[in-house]
């Protein structure tokens, strides 16, 4: 098992794919159930063509709303191949030198930069300074800084900033939100976030801190991270953590294995967390009020997602994630739409202070206060 994506597709890959939210279907565009629309669509470029860009790829082709025209990669193999298979003209191909040219590209809209973490910053603000919209895999850099520059950047040049948190639009999560805000839990009291899975291969990216930035909280602890967040509606003022690391050789210096972590919230609620590289089955997310709980279970792996509260199992469609990311990214970006949690540059800013405060906690042993 190379990475989280291995780790997640493998998990979910029993899930059967039905038809989803009005935006888009993870069948065919052309089914029976799709509603005709004739409205804006966004036209896309990927940059990156690895397995979680081939995902994107394919879950688009059920897009109404947003349309894959054009690749950016450093390998001129699948440059072609994307050519062949998603009819892409030549004229809407890049390569890392070169695709600043895009900026004289009429027919290409948003860039989604689906590279390794530490080089986000670096190709979104090329991306900004083209003047085309950009949305940037999570985390949408390695520390705070580096993301204060990208929103800076891209709001000088005009143009949106967008992070692909694809459990914003994912239904039993909104489902838990409607129901805390509708105030059906009550006060929260806790939450409590499970993310993590063994990882494979020594040599990847994500073991390699000068592309990922650091190790499992960059890949699979930010969901925690970010699903205390949106589960309980605060943000967190502090926070504690540990790190545990077995395999010094696997886990060098500035790549974490396993760290546990404290939120707590002005409100008084407080979150428990693991992020962890060393530990299979790890993908839960329990919230905890004075009237009920909720609980996902899996909680962010690619589908079924699948979720009870004290009210019962819920029972909301099982969607494909980035199809209905993207047609609501279309949105938000050519409509202005305002999605229920946010998707913007300053969500990712949010999560990445947090994770600068873990990492010092870490290493001073002391709680961290925290402005977010």
């Amino acid at each position: 098992m190379n990475s989280r994506r291995d780790f997640l597709q493998k998990l979910t890959a029993a899930t059967i794919v039905l038809p989803s939210l009005p935006a888009c279907a993870s069948g065919s565009s052309k089914g029976p159930s799709m509603k005709s629309y004739d409205g804006p669509v966004l036209r896309v470029a990927i940059m990156g063509l690895g397995s979680y860009g081939t995902r994107v790829a394919e879950a688009m082709q059920s897009c109404r709303k947003a349309k894959l025209v054009g690749v950016i990669s450093g390998t001129p193999s699948k440059i072609k191949a994307w050519q062949a298979k998603y009819n892409i003209p030549e004229k809407n191909c890049y390569n890392y030198e070169n695709f600043d040219s895009i900026k004289d590209n009429p027919d290409i809209d948003a860039v989604y930069v689906i590279t390794p973490n530490a080089l986000h910053h670096d190709q979104v603000i090329r991306v900004a300074k083209a003047g085309k919209h950009a949305i940037s895999e999570k985390p949408m850099a390695v520390n705070a800084k580096e993301a204060q520059e990208m929103i800076d950047a891209c709001k000088n040049a005009n143009v949106k900033l967008l992070v692909g948190y694809r459990m914003h639009f994912e239904p039993h999560t909104l489902e838990i939100i409607r129901m805390r805000k509708a105030g059906d839990f009550g006060k929260i009291m806790f939450f409590q976030g499970l993310s993590g899975f063994v990882i494979g291969d020594p040599k990847q990216w994500r073991l390699n801190k000068q592309l990922s930035g650091g190790g499992a909280m960059m890949d699979i602890g930010i969901y925690s991270i970010n699903g205390s967040r949106y589960m309980t509606g605060e943000e967190p003022v502090w926070v504690t953590a540990e790190e545990t690391k077995t395999d010094p050789e696997k886990f060098k210096e500035g790549v974490d294995e396993t760290i546990q972590f404290q939120l707590g919230f002005s409100s008084g609620a407080v979150a428990s967390c693991l992020s962890t590289y060393k530990m299979n089955f790890l993908d839960r997310f329990f919230l905890n009020g004075e009237k009920g709980f909720a609980e996902l279970n899996p909680a962010t792996g690619y589908g079924p997602i699948e979720g009870r509260t004290n009210k019962g199992e819920l029972k909301q469609p099982i969607v494909t994630h980035q199809t209905v990311q993207m047609d609501e990214m279309s949105d938000i970006i050519l409509k202005g739409k305002q999605p229920i949690v946010p998707v913007d540059g300053q969500e990712a800013l949010k999560d990445l202070k947090i994770i600068d405060a873990i990492y010092l906690a870490v290493k001073t042993g002391k709680k961290v206060d925290l402005a977010v």
